[in-house]
């Protein structure tokens, strides 16, 4: 496949360091060193980003708080793909105030789920943790037309991009300025994507990277039936000598593959050789590509595209700007040291120009300034502390303009090619101190330590051309110091440091690298002269291990020698011997081998018998252990018959481990004494087991015969020989069959005609009949074990492999398990037998392999899948098996999701409320349970439209939370969760309402319409029109009793009348706001007072007149329609006039309330009231107020409703 190179980061130097824990769960800490600068620390996290599950289209965000000294650098990854910062996608932020690394997605998309990992890395150390970001998809139906027709946008393009003619070729037209554009988004790099969008005017961001994953993945297959390997693409480039070039690396499948040029769409001739005739040619060295395009103009600016075999695969955008050079860079002269100024001036504004110098580019560095005026107009190039080296053109280009010109730079006088280096000498060597001046003809002066030195005894000064040489023949103390040599006013320096370290004479360090042989019992001694300044640490050493004083150890130190004396040696001490010395200029070691000669160890077994007949003995062993150092003479053996007293000497018998006895009689048992002869001497002795001379020594078992086919007339079996022979050649073996169920064994071939061959076909069988073979090896001594019985085997046709299984389904199944069950094939003969066992495949839906779940045949017909994805998608299928083979699989019918049965969504929770009352500013959190299969989505809808971003969903497996971080008064409303999957949907609403301590109500006034009695009125509180539920209470105090009492609640309107007033009473009223949340600070009347006149009494009688003051009761103020919460008051009140004063009696569905003491009743002055404490579902209905009176009779009804 295809693709194009990647450079991915890479681990600095010494950063695979050490692991830490983090005191923060989940954080890998890794520090870079073992030992840590004091106040330095490596990165950690105090607070990591935490996952979330979140709706698409919602502003999603991770923080991350680190500290670390110093202050650690924080990037961020994803696992799938890279990272795009773009304002509509992904943006990191660094917030000072609260320390706060966050990465910020504005509208998350479904493309934004994955993991992330946060990289916190500072010189000592990294931190990295990793969080997952989960979205869910909302308005599928709306999204899947968008995506469908974006999809279709792109196969169109894409399809106006592929047009070519037979041979390869575009059609010859120009290019849409749509087509352009993607064909240039295909090429560019990310970071000129916003500013490609921005200047062909694409307002979609998001929209366009899908659009082109999708254009790129198709373009790279396209790409990959051409060219194996495509890499560095360098867009076009502008240099100095009027050419522009295009280069890209590919490495094509077939050399002789056609490549185009295109211009616009147009294309573009071009020679392969470069010339003065065409505009454009192409050269190739290697795999590397480069077009040339020559004598560029305005005309030369369009998009270029290079094709291979009518297949895109690189397009660059050649713009030209609109500019020129009013003043050129102009020759510039500077002296060696000098900086040199390049200056030009233009037409028009560019933020940079191209500056080259000898024909290479230049920017920003110690060496080269490059600046720009804040006009954009003035370019300036300087060129620090000039050496005749930076001498040559230097070039500017502008566009498709460019000027150079020289620098030059004079040479004032002499000056150094090469300055003179310090130089390390070891006393008693050479020394050489060596510079090159740019004359031959210049004279110098050489310095010591400030003093002038000439050649002398030890000291030669010698010139050849412009090189100028000091030597000092053999280096002594004196000699060190500074050294300067000084030609023509200029002077280089240099140290000559006399160093001392330890060191050989050669011609003692070979004598002493000589092995020093003794034999067991004496000494050796190692001695070796050495010089150096002291002090030297000397150290001896054996096999490693250092030596020091001991009884048998003795090191001796005198001027320039040291001696190692070794006494009393054993065999063990042999091995190599070090010396090592040190002082403060160095170290250095010296190795010699120390051979301690002793007897040899005995001979090894086991024996090996080569031959035990009836005339010979034959038999090897193993040579000693150790040989004590010296090179085996001879073995010497002494022989014993068995039954004997004596020994018989054998002999010497040579250095080869292995003896052949043909002086023995047959049936004779018969021992062997073996020795080991060195020059250190003999070693003790080996005796060897008995032997018998004619032994019958029998063959091991072979392996167990293997049925290499069976019919019903013939079985072949096939063996391997045995390993254990009983050391001759085996001439042939006997095979042996039994019937099943039988324990006698029969011989298969005749007694006499033993089976020469390792395989035999057995054809006394009776067909349907099983069988089981064992056989034997026969050698010179007869027939050996059998083997062990191979497999039953029954004597019959080969079988055919079964058929398909039959009722292949599905009979449960989880996120992880699947299970099936099948009916066994049907038995055809002759051409499908019976099946013996079953194998079950899966294949997830994106893989072409099918995955094998059970290593050996199962015999049940059910079985359980597991370890799989959830919500994958799987095929699966099942494969009957028997002695013929595997049968044909059965494959379910469709895919398979890894996923419970199919359940409607519903809600778990036992009792869900439906009404909540939050504070102003508090958080509101809701969270409801459910289960639902496959996975649901989760809507959340605010009065039937989709809820703000302000609110925060989390969803999780069989549960979602609502939560309202601050909540506000605009907030309240009714919420709904809708759960829904393929089964169906189910919702549920709760309402919330959000408020606060109401205001005051405004100002009280007073009046009275009727005597005895108070009309107070007030301004209605400024939260009576957000808050449905508000009401007032009033509270009354008079100058009598002095206390404020409650005499009125639950006053939904702005009016209220007192009763019982007394005149001479001084009276004041306060009227309180109140919701759920409490009551407002109250608002307070004037004083109401009326005077009492006490007037002299006089009785006036007049003419009395009938007067009749009777009338039938009448409602003045009805009944009002309720709709109250359950749990909460409910308060109805009406006023009723009538004389006689009526009878009142409340009912509620028609039966009498009046006796009833859930409900408190009042009528006062015929104003008539009930208060309900609690409201619940019982108190739903119609309650009617009837008045009754002599003169007759009123009615007033209402409904309550009560909201869950």
């Amino acid at each position: 496949m295809w693709k194009r190179s990647k450079v991915t980061d890479q681990t600095a130097a010494g950063q695979a360091g050490i692991r830490k824990k983090s005191k923060v769960p989940g954080v890998m800490i890794t520090q870079f060193m073992e030992e840590l600068p004091e106040g330095m620390s490596t990165p950690d996290f105090t607070r990591k980003p935490i996952a979330l599950t979140i709706q698409e289209g919602k502003y999603a965000v991770f923080k991350a708080k680190i500290v670390g000294t110093p202050t650690p650098t924080v990037t961020w990854s994803r696992a799938n793909g890279e990272l795009l910062f773009h304002p509509d996608v992904c943006l990191q932020k660094y917030d000072q105030a609260s320390q706060e690394h966050t990465l910020e997605f504005p509208k998350v998309a479904p493309e934004d789920a994955d993991t992330y990992k946060c990289f916190a890395t500072n010189e000592y150390g990294r931190a990295v943790c990793t969080v997952v970001l989960n979205v869910i998809a909302v308005g599928f139906s709306k999204t899947k037309e968008l995506q469908k027709s974006q999809g279709e946008d792109a196969a169109d393009l894409r399809k106006k991009l592929k047009k070519r003619n037979a041979d390869g070729t575009r059609e010859e037209k120009p290019m849409e300025p749509e087509e352009k554009v993607w064909e240039i988004l295909l090429s560019a790099e990310k970071k000129d994507y916003e500013r490609i969008c921005a200047e062909y005017g694409i307002t979609d961001f998001r929209g366009m990277l899908k659009r082109l994953t999708e254009m790129k993945r198709e373009r790279e297959e396209e790409i990959a039936e051409f060219v194996t390997h495509i890499n560095t693409l360098k867009h076009i480039e502008v240099s100095d000598d009027d050419c522009a070039t295009i280069e890209l690396d590919m490495d094509l499948k077939d050399p002789s593959s056609k490549i185009f040029l295109y211009k616009d769409g147009v294309m573009v001739p071009f020679t392969k050789e470069e010339g003065e005739g065409m505009k454009h040619s192409l050269k190739q060295v290697g795999k590397k590509y480069v077009f040339t395009i020559k004598k560029l103009g305005s005309e030369d600016a369009g998009l270029y595209s290079v094709d291979v075999e009518g297949v895109n695969v690189f397009s660059t955008d050649f713009k030209v700007p609109n500019v020129d050079f009013a003043v050129k860079i102009q020759e510039v002269k500077a002296e060696e040291r000098q900086d040199a100024l390049f200056q030009c001036v233009l037409t028009a504004p560019m933020n940079e120009i191209k500056w080259c110098g000898k024909n290479a580019p230049l920017s920003n560095s110690e060496k080269y300034e490059i600046s720009v005026s804040e006009d954009k107009l003035i370019h300036k190039l300087i060129v620090r502390d000039c050496m005749p080296l930076d001498a040559g053109i230097y070039a500017a280009v502008a566009g498709i303009k460019s000027c150079n010109a020289w620098l030059i730079v004079d040479d004032p006088g002499v000056h150094f090619h090469a300055g003179l280096s310090d130089c390390k000498a070891i006393i008693g060597e050479a020394a050489l101190l060596e510079c090159k001046l740019s004359s031959e003809d210049c004279k110098g002066i050489w310095y010591k330590d400030g003093n002038e030195i000439k050649s002398s005894e030890g000291i030669t000064i010698s010139q050849e051309g412009s090189f100028h040489r000091l030597k000092i023949h053999k280096v002594t103390e004196e000699f060190a110091g500074k050294y300067k040599f000084e030609a023509d006013g200029r002077k280089t320096e240099a140290l000559i440091v006399v160093e001392d370290p330890p060191r050989f004479d050669n011609e003692e360090l070979e004598a002493f690298k000589t092995p020093v042989t003794v034999k067991k019992g004496h000494k050796a001694t190692f001695k070796v002269p050495y010089i150096g300044r002291d002090p030297i640490k000397v150290q001896w050493y054996l096999e490693g291990e250092e030596l020091s004083d001991d009884s048998n150890i003795k090191i001796e130190h005198s001027d320039g020698c040291s001696r190692l004396l070794l006494t009393k040696l054993q065999r063990k001490d042999s091995g190599e011997v070090k010396i090592k010395l040190k002082n403060e200029f160095g170290t250095v070691e010296a190795l010699s081998q120390l051979v301690v000669l002793d007897k040899p160890t005995p001979p090894m077994g086991p024996l090996e018998i080569v031959e035990a007949s009836s005339s010979t003995i034959e038999f090897k062993w193993r040579p000693p252990k150790d040989s004590g150092g010296c090179k085996i003479a001879n073995y010497i053996l002494e022989r014993q018959q068995v039954g004997r007293n004596t020994w018989k000497k054998v002999g010497p018998i040579g250095p080869e481990a292995k003896y052949k006895d043909s002086d023995v009689d047959h049936g004779r048992r018969y021992c062997y004494r073996i020795r080991v002869e060195t020059e250190m001497g003999t070693s003790e002795l080996m005796e060897t087991e008995d032997i018998q001379a004619g032994t019958k020594a029998y063959p091991g078992p072979p392996s167990t015969p293997k049925v290499v086919s069976a019919f019903k007339d013939c079985i072949n079996l096939s063996w391997s020989p045995p390993s254990d022979t009983g050391g001759t050649n085996i001439l042939g073996y006997n095979l042996e069959k039994r019937k099943k169920g039988s324990n006698l064994w029969g011989q298969v071939n005749p007694p006499e005609e033993m089976i020469r061959a390792k395989g035999f076909a057995v054809k006394d069988v009776v067909e349907g009949m099983e069988y089981e073979f064992r056989v034997s090896a026969i050698n010179n001594s007869g027939a050996g074990e059998f083997s062990t019985p191979s497999e039953f085997v029954f004597a019959r046709d080969p079988k055919k492999p079964p058929g398909k299984v039959i009722d292949l389904k599905v009979t449960d199944s989880t996120y992880t398990t699947l299970s099936l069950s099948w009916t066994k094939p049907k038995d055809i003969e002759g051409e499908e037998d019976e099946a013996k066992g079953y194998f079950v495949e899966i294949r997830p839906a994106e893989n072409t392999d099918w995955d094998r779940c059970n290593a050996n045949a199962i015999t049940m017909n059910s079985y359980t899948v597991k370890g799989m994805k959830s919500m994958a998608m799987y095929w699966v299928r099942v494969i009957a098996t028997n002695d013929g083979g595997e049968g044909k699989p059965q494959e379910l019918d469709n895919y398979i999701l890894a996923m419970p049965p199919p359940v409607r969504p519903r809600f778990t929770d036992a009792k869900i409320k439906s009404f909540m009352v939050v504070r102003a500013g508090n958080s509101a959190r809701f969270n409801i349970n459910f289960e639902a299969s496959p996975w649901p989505e989760v809507i959340w809808l605010k009065d039937g439209v989709p809820v703000s971003k302000k609110v925060t969903i989390s969803n999780a497996e069989g549960t979602s939370q609502l939560l309202i971080p601050s909540a506000e008064r605009t907030d309240t409303g009714i919420y709904t969760i809708l759960v829904k999957n393929i089964v169906g949907q189910e919702t549920f609403s709760i309402e919330i309402r959000v408020t606060d301590e109401p205001k005051p109500p405004g100002p009280v006034e007073l009046d009275e319409n009727v005597p005895g009695t108070v009309t107070i009125s007030w301004a209605a509180s400024p939260d009576e029109k957000r808050d449905e539920r508000l009401h007032y209470m009033v509270t009354k105090r008079d100058s009598k009793k002095r206390q404020w009492h409650t005499i009125a609640d639950h006053i939904f309107n702005n009016r209220f009348t007192a009763c019982n007033i007394m005149p001479g009473r001084e009276y004041q009223f306060r009227v309180y706001a109140k919701n759920d949340m409490g009551s407002s600070n109250p608002s307070e009347s004037p004083k109401w007072l009326i005077t009492a006149k006490k007037e002299k009494f006089t009785v006036n009688l007049l003419e009395s007149k009938a007067c009749n003051l009777q009338c039938p009761p009448k409602f003045i103020v009805p009944l009002k329609m309720h709709t109250a919460p359950q749990g909460y008051e409910c308060y109805m009140s009406c006023a009723i006039k009538g004389d006689p004063t009526p009878h009142v009696t409340w009912l509620r569905n028609n039966i009498s309330l009046n006796t009833n003491t859930n409900y408190f009743i009042s009528n006062t002055c015929g104003v008539c009231s009930l208060l309900i404490l609690r409201v619940g579902p019982k108190d739903t209905g119609e309650y009617k107020v009837v008045a009754e009176s002599p003169m007759g009779r009123a009615e007033c009804s209402t409904k309550l409703t009560v909201r869950e």
